[in-house]
């Protein structure tokens, strides 16, 4: 039965990373309830070998011994003996989550490690909502960082932010253009541009496909950002950026990242599902989905042509800030 279940466990799964965790604490975690899970499966009965045992002599009434082939189980195997038959497993870790974020985090398992580098090479986007705080600046950013400024936020209406999303898509869509190293003119680029699918396939710096505000309630708001090659602190950054362009500041109070390419919650296990049997259930309803996004989003783009790289001329298309406007 451990056998059986370790072949069920290669490859991709989701999990809900809460926040003030730590992604290697999580995968250790994982690891640990899924060696749990295998060491308790039923073992294979033990094999047998044949033993010449001293044993009374039938029919003698005297207290006579003889030599008797006899079956007997070889303890080599048994678990007392051997120890625990699984004691480690190669878990490999999608697009990381910082400490104190919160949301969708891909792991993989066994031959599902070589999954994540074509995860990886497909730069698909991702979704995070990102809270954030009007009224005050802080050195890291982040709500609870030490406080460095206190601002008025009265004049800030829900027209001004969208405004100021509104250049930050724009210019983002730009550099984005840029990096895809399309051929502008060619069928292709129209058709992935009617298509939504724009993107670069290569490193680039952070790039916003969209942002929306889902919230507004000063001194709160709430943003949905569609992302590539980003890092949790470039979206907290984002947060204090837009404050200054709204004439005030912001904090960011919550990053959850709510999609990771063509993984969704509703895909990501809580805590209480980190099981072997809740695991192998995910990655077996996952793979499917997997191995068709993969293909779809690997095929290699025609109509390109290699545009200048950060160091070069093209730079100037390039945002020059997390929010991609000029001060």
């Amino acid at each position: 039965m451990g056998s059986s279940g370790l072949a069920r466990l290669h490859g991709l799964f989701a999990v809900y990373k809460p926040p003030g965790l730590k992604w290697l604490h999580l995968r250790d975690t994982v690891e640990m309830q899924l060696l749990k899970g295998l060491n308790a499966c039923k073992p294979p009965a033990p094999k047998q070998r044949v033993r010449f045992l001293l044993c009374p002599a039938e029919g003698s009434e005297e207290k006579e011994l003889t030599l008797t082939a006899t079956s007997v189980p070889t303890l080599t195997d048994h678990p007392l003996v051997r120890g625990p038959a699984f004691t480690n497993l190669k878990i490999g870790v999608g697009h990381r989550l910082d400490v104190h974020a919160s949301g969708v985090l891909v792991l993989a398992v066994g031959h599902g490690c070589r999954l994540l580098t074509d995860l990886y090479d497909t730069h698909l986007t991702k979704v995070y909502t990102v809270r954030g705080l009007l009224g005050k600046a802080t050195d890291d950013f982040k709500e609870h960082g030490r406080l460095v400024e206190k601002t008025t936020y009265d004049h800030v209406t829900r027209e001004k932010l969208e405004r100021v999303l509104s250049v930050v898509q724009g210019s983002h869509q730009k550099a984005l253009v840029m990096y895809s190293n399309l051929d502008l003119q060619s069928q292709e680029a129209y058709e992935m541009a009617v298509r939504g699918v724009i993107r670069p396939m290569s490193k680039s710096p952070m790039l916003i496909c969209g942002v929306r505000c889902l919230h507004f309630a000063p001194p709160e708001f709430l943003l949905e950002v569609q992302c590539m090659h980003e890092t949790q602190q470039q979206l907290r950054k984002l947060v204090h950026e837009i404050g200054l362009e709204l004439k005030t500041t912001a904090v960011c109070s919550q990053v959850r990242r709510t999609c990771d390419g063509f993984f969704t919650l509703d895909d990501a296990l809580l805590r209480t599902q980190w099981n072997l049997h809740s695991i192998q259930d995910a990655i077996q309803a996952a793979a499917p989905r997997v191995a068709a996004e993969l293909e779809k989003n690997l095929r290699p783009q025609s109509g390109t042509e290699q545009l200048p790289g950060p160091a070069g001329p093209g730079v100037s298309g390039c945002p020059n800030s997390t929010l991609g406007v000029g001060h």
